[in-house]
């Protein structure tokens, strides 16, 4: 039998963007052809370059689809590639909306632009992956028919990321995945355990990733006098992950606006205990003082606050994490999550296929 086609539209270097192809190679028997674009978005001049190379993408994607022939296009973000997706003549069409919205930022001026994109994907789309509930919420809101939604997370690989005891529990044992962007909030992060450490509070936080505020925060721990207790590592090999959440009894991500976090199942599998903001995309999966804790946001005295609660209570800490592993192998289980997925995706293309 003729292996299946699939083009996948979007970013394939990122964590997100792999799991989706490969769990569609490994569960779907798939081909998978991949298309992004080229331009970084890191200074003013590749903004534009990006914008002139959008402009024009939708040939380049047209000669590809010409000369592979895929059975089927896949997109991430509902604004950009998706919207491309919905142009490519393909069908079957699913797209993903990356954030709680894609619309952001929210103040930026292209927004009724990004919503008219997004509205002309959603109604050409065949199938609509929410990652988490949040997003449905979103997608409800903008009237997008919800019998083509499928609420269902990609899910994590739990032999990776394995439900083994955490270290280190007679001391705060933090770790932080999050890329170090601005709308990550690590400083508020640095914060809280500089109010730990004036407390005499012993603790150990690593930081794992890269990013534009990388000497920033550096500079913020010296300032705090906290450097020789926070340990930055750089971005690493996801492979090494596992081991660095094991280590660790506190798992903290302060971001201000979230979709659905594989970091956050990540370490909910690994025995972590969840310290993240008071949001939607959160509050999804965590409830206050039941198996983790919900921050205000930007508010690092809650967090420092919060963490001392949660560290000298440990009993609730142990029945937390024990709860949120059975809720991870329940609910983004990559393994079955994945399997549900490709097996749609063969659906969809044997129905248009039949037409």
């Amino acid at each position: 039998m003729k292996k299946r086609k699939i083009l996948f539209l979007g970013e394939s270097y990122r964590a997100d963007a792999i799991t989706w192809t490969n769990g569609l190679k490994e569960f779907g028997d798939f081909e998978i052809i991949s298309w992004e674009l080229k331009t970084q978005t890191n200074t003013s001049f590749n903004k534009l370059k990006r914008i002139l190379e959008y402009k024009f993408a939708l040939f380049k994607i047209k000669k590809i689809i010409r000369q592979h022939k895929p059975d089927m296009v896949i997109a991430e973000r509902t604004t950009s590639y998706g919207f491309l997706a919905a142009l490519s003549g393909v069908k079957p069409i699913a797209i993903a909306q990356q954030g709680r919205t894609d619309l952001w930022p929210e103040n930026s001026p292209f927004l009724p632009f990004k919503k008219i994109l997004q509205n002309y994907a959603f109604k050409k789309a065949t199938l609509i992956h929410a990652w988490g509930p949040v997003m449905a919420v979103s997608m409800a809101k903008v009237n997008v028919d919800m019998k083509k939604v499928l609420v269902m997370p990609k899910g994590i690989d739990l032999t990776k990321f394995e439900d083994k005891s955490s270290t280190n529990l007679d001391q705060i044992s933090a770790i932080v995945t999050r890329s170090l962007l601005p709308e990550y909030r690590h400083d508020v992060i640095l914060k809280a355990f500089g109010i730990l450490n004036d407390k005499g509070i012993d603790f150990a936080l690593t930081i794992v990733g890269d990013g534009t505020q990388l000497n920033v925060l550096k500079n913020l721990a010296k300032q705090l006098s906290i450097e020789n207790k926070v340990r930055f590592t750089g971005r690493i090999p996801n492979t090494e992950l596992p081991q660095l959440l094991q280590a660790s009894n506190f798992y903290i991500s302060m971001p201000i606006t979230e979709g659905v976090s594989a970091s956050l199942f990540e370490a909910m599998a690994s025995n972590c205990y969840p310290v993240v903001t008071d949001i939607a995309g959160n509050q999804s999966w965590i409830q206050h003082r039941k198996n983790g804790q919900l921050i205000a946001l930007d508010d690092s005295k809650m967090l420092a606050q919060e963490l001392l609660w949660s560290f000298e209570n440990k009993a609730h800490r142990a029945e937390a994490v024990m709860t949120n592993r059975k809720f991870v192998e329940q609910n983004a289980n990559y393994k079955i999550n994945m399997k549900i997925i490709a097996s749609k995706y063969h659906e969809l293309i044997n129905t248009y296929s039949s037409i």
